[in-house]
């Protein structure tokens, strides 16, 4: 896969489609790495006329690592953020989206439609706070806004970002299913042998579980974007789960709320996984193609 220095850091990247096609850009989240954007998704959505961006962000998969960072105490920091306290972390989300923008901008492509999953729902719509002038439109998939007031995550949820992952990479595999089996909804078939492949090539392609502590730090100190979102004019699309235990789906409706004309599209039985071919992805690839077909480049 090649790569590019994009905001001062080396950014590893995969494309599918035309690239004369109307570019989407996928953001990933927390901890995890481009692949589980799964390739079929990306060339379904590819086969729909779109040209799929999908990239590591920094602290995963290939990208740049921030190993002189050091690893931040994760409950220190939340400890913080409950007590109102200033928060410091080596980077915060406002860094990420710029590297997404860099990225663009190294690929030569004035704006995309800008589309992440959790943490990366986080980035990009900060990539339309931030840089509007980039942005196609927005589409935001189990994120939420980062305002205080919204329920805190289920604990037995919440406990699959905090527990580290053994080093080994059948103990790590494992520890990712279970972890996914804890956030995935009620409503849909759980595919075991999809996400424990993903798993495996995700553990051969780079195994770095410090990364997950300096991406959460950087979440929890950029705090509350609701009142930010409120500047956004990008078409969005909100995609949520009614099941997610970690950003409730309250989460989803305070995005919703936040942004002036945006859509809410509320899935029935989809928790915080990324579902799969067997999953909801049929209900997401549909929506996200009526989406972006809607605005003008």
């Amino acid at each position: 896969m090649p790569n590019v220095t994009a905001n001062g850091i080396q950014i590893e990247y995969d494309t599918f489609g035309d690239s004369s096609s109307a570019p989407i850009l996928l953001i990933i989240g927390l901890g995890s790495q481009m692949i589980f954007w799964d390739e079929n998704l990306c060339k379904k959505l590819a086969e729909e006329g779109l040209y799929v961006i999908r990239f590591d962000n920094r602290d995963s998969g290939l990208s740049t690592k921030f190993d002189e960072a050091g690893v931040p105490d994760i409950m220190e920091v939340f400890t913080a953020r409950m007590k109102g306290e200033e928060i410091t972390s080596p980077y915060t989300l406002d860094d990420m989206a710029d590297d997404a923008v860099g990225l663009l901008e190294a690929l030569g492509i004035e704006k995309a439609h800008i589309c992440g999953v959790s943490m990366g729902a986080a980035i990009a719509q900060t990539v339309a706070i931030r840089h509007p002038s980039r942005v196609l439109s927005l589409i935001s998939i189990y994120g939420s806004t980062g305002n205080p007031a919204l329920p805190m995550p289920k604990p037995e949820a919440f406990s699959v970002f905090i527990t580290p992952p053994p080093e080994e990479r059948d103990g790590f595999i494992q520890h990712v299913i279970d972890g996914v089996k804890t956030l995935a909804g009620p409503g849909f078939p759980f595919d075991e042998e999809w996400h424990r492949k993903i798993a495996g090539q995700a553990y051969d392609r780079s195994f770095y579980p410090q990364g997950v502590d300096l991406q959460m730090a950087a979440v929890v100190a950029h705090g509350n974007r609701k009142p930010a979102l409120a500047s956004v004019t990008a078409p969005t699309l909100v995609i949520h789960g009614t099941d997610d235990p970690i950003a409730l789906v309250e989460g989803g409706k305070d995005t919703a709320e936040a942004i002036p004309g945006s859509e809410l599209l509320l899935i029935e039985g989809m928790g915080h996984d990324l579902p799969n071919g067997k999953g909801a992805w049929s209900q997401i690839i549909e929506a996200i193609v009526d989406h972006t077909r809607k605005v003008a480049i």
